[in-house]
């Protein structure tokens, strides 16, 4: 993969969502940036169209609850968009939010020792996440683990709302 195979921008629409929790605010933030600094993300060819090449500006929204990737070029011109059901996210975002408040329970009061197991079975499922999302992404997005997991996190705050 190339520089201009990456996302430059990262934007979440969460208008007519629910106000997220300070941690899923920050865990928010904390993902864009981290999927800003470091992230793979290329646009296969599709019915022998050419694909402008990136770096591309990345939308994420839920419309008519399905889950939205509109990607841009840097100059704005939309250059794919992606609806996909949120019903293979369901359980997995359930699951990673339950495991999640767990964590930041444990981190109030538990020994180190308890919340590394917990972090790592919150791990496991953010993984199971990031699996599913490259999964449904196949044929419509190139990206990495490391990408998928950051955008994995970011869908689960899409779906708090949704």
């Amino acid at each position: 993969m190339t520089q201009t195979n990456r996302l430059s921008h990262v934007e979440i629409d969460d208008s007519n969502l629910p106000l997220p929790t300070p941690e899923i605010e920050q865990e928010r933030k904390v993902a864009i940036f981290d999927l800003i600094e470091e992230n793979t993300f290329a646009l296969p060819a599709r019915d022998d169209r050419e694909v402008p090449p990136g770096p591309y500006h990345l939308l994420l929204a839920i419309r008519e609850k399905r889950l939205v990737f509109e990607v841009r070029t840097e100059a704005g011109d939309l250059v794919g968009e992606f609806h996909m059901s949120l019903g293979p996210f369901r359980q997995v975002v359930k699951d990673y939010f339950q495991i999640c408040e767990s964590y930041f329970d444990a981190v109030k009061k538990l020994p180190p020792s308890k919340i590394e197991a917990i972090d790592m079975a919150r791990r496991g499922i953010h993984n199971e996440g990031a699996r599913v999302l490259q999964e449904r992404l196949e044929g419509k997005a190139e990206i990495d683990n490391d990408t998928s997991r950051r955008l994995f996190t970011l869908i689960c705050v899409l779906h708090f709302g949704g």
